[in-house]
């Protein structure tokens, strides 16, 4: 069996650049529980997207293991849209709306879903039977779980927390579990 804890990002200061957007300090926190509750489960990497947000979420596991972070640019937030948008909620329920609607200059359901899976696959084969950390982003993680099992749509999104744990179990590249490991309060 192979673990991923998927770990959704804590809270972010904002700013406009989303590569380098930082964690808060109430993120900070959160990342420092995060790693504390996953130093219990004999994580063997830690793998995370290339926005800082996501690295620093996952940071203090790979401190405490003493594994380096590796970056997987596939694992990146789906991108929304090119321009500001309004309403950020009812945009991302346009994109769950249908699946093959994008925002300009933004990636569909279909698009990011399918980066998102084919990062995971290669996971799940390079690294079997481990146990990997992975900093990621709320609205692609819910891509890639509603991948292997429907029931996680937008309705399952839209009850994350920043940030928030869940472990997927796999037995190859077939899902067998999911478990929410812990939650933000």
């Amino acid at each position: 069996m192979t673990n991923l804890f998927f770990v959704r990002h804590a809270h972010s200061t904002y700013t406009p650049d989303e590569m380098r957007r930082p964690l808060s300090d109430q993120g900070l926190a959160k990342a420092e529980i995060i790693a504390q509750i996953l130093k219990n489960e004999n994580i063997n990497r830690v793998i995370s997207s290339p926005y800082k947000r996501a690295i620093q979420t996952v940071q203090g596991i790979a401190e405490i293991m003493g594994k380096d972070i590796e970056i997987v640019h596939d694992f990146k937030e789906r991108k929304l849209s090119d321009k500001p948008l309004k309403d950020f909620k009812s945009a991302v329920a346009k994109v769950w709306e249908d699946e093959c609607f994008s925002w300009e200059g933004g990636e569909s359901n279909i698009l990011a879903q399918a980066r998102g899976v084919k990062a995971t696959m290669h996971v799940l084969k390079k690294y079997e039977g481990e146990n990997i950390a992975i900093g990621m982003h709320g609205n692609l993680m819910v891509l890639i779980m509603n991948h292997f099992d429907k029931q996680f749509g937008y309705r399952f999104w839209q009850g994350l927390t920043m940030p928030d744990i869940y472990k997927l179990t796999f037995h190859n590249t077939k899902l067998v579990e999911v478990n929410r490991i812990w939650r933000n309060h």
